[in-house]
């Protein structure tokens, strides 16, 4: 697979913040060496975050995110200064830029207390050198001094952010460490409406490279086509991989004996939640008349007819709960700052996000005193099939039983 391939929730996430007029735009194309940013000594011209997939030597590939100013004036200067703080929930490592001349102002102040208390690894990129009649500090263990214009200690910069990067997590597998070589995995996926067409979607094309990589056998099946799958290997399955919206034609069609979970609960897994939504799974019976559950996507598509999420989801819920429920539905970067008005949340499984944008919106959910839990684990909850979902973990089935 080649850096180009690499989804965008894979790749390291780098966001420039300041103050209008810092250079942060001139400071993003200087490191990327493209016009990636519009440049203008008007301020306020970076009006939105602005992203760009790249490889970024020596730290591989990346997202390079160009937010707004947070010193942003006005009602709608307000709103963009907001979206800057919120892109800080899926920030990997911060480059807070400063103008040398005028050095760290308030609002560059509360940034760095913001940095340490998300523990986002951060640098402080003194921009603007090159207008500076004396000479400059040294650069300390956090701080850089660099000119975007003649591009001095530019190099330098991308070195020391390389150096941030935390890779504890590059071991992480999606399904390889359940099987072993020579395995056969069958991984069912559902051609419907909703279905993308003529390709796979991430989570189903990722799984079947790290089965690949484990040097096992993947066989996919449509739902409708699984019984005759199964009849015709040799030996039962490893492991049956599911799409969760066909998880209860699946489960009755799979043998007790062959483990069966889901694309859903194998990157909860993935993404450090799994034990988090396994325990918000019990919300769905608690539900009361009135309450309003928030059904949250991380990508944002096309709605069509028979959608899982704002479709299919609902009506199973209702048809469970036999409550009278309201629902609420965001996409995307959207997620509620204000959760006070949701009894619980079901996510998708956040494909689309880097583990740091998920593990937010999990520790945000909690903090709000709200359960959240996913597609899958839902699903597998209102079809009666959850303990068997879960059994290739037995650490989280303990979980499950001891919320029973």
């Amino acid at each position: 697979m080649g850096l180009n391939d690499i989804s965008s929730s894979e790749r390291i996430h780098i966001g420039f913040f300041g103050l209008r007029n810092a250079g942060k735009s001139s400071l993003v194309n200087a490191v990327t060496g493209q016009e990636l940013a519009l440049v203008s000594e008007i301020k306020g011209t970076t009006t939105d975050p602005v992203k760009k997939a790249m490889e970024l030597l020596p730290l591989g590939p990346v997202v390079i995110i160009d937010t707004p100013g947070i010193d942003d004036e006005g009602t709608l200067g307000g709103l963009r200064a907001q979206k800057a703080r919120q892109t800080l929930n899926y920030t990997d490592i911060a480059i807070l830029t400063v103008d040398a001349s005028k050095g760290l102002q308030n609002a560059d102040r509360e940034l760095i207390t913001l940095f340490e208390d998300k523990k986002i690894p951060y640098l402080i990129a003194y921009n603007k050198t090159d207008l500076l009649e004396d000479s400059f500090p040294d650069a300390s263990e956090n701080t850089i001094y660099v000119s975007a214009k003649t591009k001095q200690n530019i190099h330098e910069l991308k070195e020391r952010t390389a150096h941030l990067v935390r890779r504890e997590g590059s071991g992480k597998r999606i399904v390889a460490d359940l099987i072993n070589s020579h395995d056969t995995v069958v991984l069912v996926v559902p051609i419907d409406s909703a279905a993308p067409k003529g390709r796979l979607i991430l989570p189903q094309q990722q799984t079947i490279r790290d089965i690949l990589e484990a040097g096992a056998v993947a066989v996919v099946s449509r739902d409708t086509e699984l019984p005759q799958t199964l009849s015709s290997l040799k030996e039962n399955p490893k492991l049956v991989i599911t799409d969760s919206q066909a998880f209860g034609e699946v489960s009755r069609n799979t043998p007790a004996e062959i483990p069966l979970t889901s694309f859903s609960i194998l990157f909860a897994r993935y993404k450090g939640s799994l034990a988090t939504v396994v325990k918000g799974a019990a919300q769905l019976k608690r539900l009361q008349d009135g309450d309003t559950v928030l059904i949250s996507e991380g990508c944002t598509h096309h709605r069509q007819c028979g959608d899982i999420g704002t479709v299919k989801l609902p009506a199973w819920i209702k048809d469970y709960t036999h409550k009278e429920l309201r629902f609420a539905f965001t996409s995307g970067t959207e997620f509620p700052e204000d959760l006070s008005g949701y009894a619980l949340i079901i996510h998708c499984g956040g494909c689309m996000l880097n583990e740091r944008e998920m593990q937010y919106r999990l520790r945000h959910a909690q903090d709000c005193g709200v359960p959240i839990t996913n597609y899958g684990i839902a699903i597998a909850q209102m079809h009666g099939i959850l303990k068997r979902s879960l059994e290739p973990f037995p650490e989280i089935l303990k979980i499950l039983e001891g919320d029973a």
